[in-house]
């Protein structure tokens, strides 16, 4: 009889606690959180402003570093990488997508999607295919050669997810990406990524509060206080 393989989770999160300030005016944004996040999964992370759940998603993410614990993502240890090496996890492993879409102004919505094979020299016969295949996933062929002052925001923000794509990350990270949209809106970009997951094969870990990506997710993780609840 053979031993099931269990595989490792993409993200595994033990006992992180971080705190900004000292003494009596210490504010305690994680309290020892503990979590894992399983390979091809979309997770909504849930919490009331200032639960912790954007300085959850630096942690992980290598944009801020925890005061004590770990954090493994795809299988790298990531609070004892050095900066060139989260430069790398950002690089190669980690994307991010955040409520304020980040686009170039003066590039057009197929050069933004193109930004991160610049930055990997990703040949140009290639770096092409690439993007005209993530704006045909964003339902954005059309609309290539716009810059981001002529598209809504809608638009921008299925810009900025084909941007996180170009590189085939593994985990994508993203804070309230429905935070600045209407409703229907908002509704049409849960939807894309939950396609994403599905068609990309990426891990997503959503900090959200909209009750539409709950249902939508795999698994909702609720912050309270810093910590984990359910």
């Amino acid at each position: 009889m053979t031993a099931e393989v269990v595989a490792e989770p993409m993200v595994s999160v033990r006992g992180v606690r971080r705190s900004f300030g000292s003494g009596e005016r210490a504010v305690h944004a994680l309290r020892e959180v503990s979590f894992d996040v399983q390979a091809g999964t979309m997770v909504a992370l849930v919490g009331r402003s200032g639960s912790g759940k954007t300085t959850l998603l630096n942690v992980i993410g290598g944009l801020d570093r925890p005061d004590a614990g770990s954090v493994r993502v795809d299988g790298t240890e990531v609070t004892g990488l050095d900066e060139e090496g989260l430069s790398r996890l950002r690089r190669e492993s980690v994307t991010y997508v955040f409520q304020t879409f980040g686009l170039v102004p003066v590039l057009s919505a197929a050069e933004n999607v193109g930004v991160p094979l610049r930055m990997k020299r990703t040949p140009v016969a290639d770096r092409e295919r690439r993007v005209a295949l993530l704006l045909d996933l964003v339902g954005l062929s059309d609309h290539s050669e716009q810059r981001p002052s002529e598209l809504s925001g809608g638009q921008q923000q299925r810009v900025a997810i084909a941007r996180a794509l170009a590189a085939s990350p593994r985990l994508l990270v993203a804070d309230e990406p429905t935070g600045q949209l209407d409703p229907e809106t908002g509704l049409e970009i849960m939807a894309l990524l939950r396609a994403v997951v599905e068609s990309e094969g990426v891990t997503a870990l959503i900090a959200t509060h909209d009750p539409v990506m709950m249902e939508l997710a795999d698994r909702v993780v609720r912050i309270s206080d810093g910590q984990v609840t359910g």
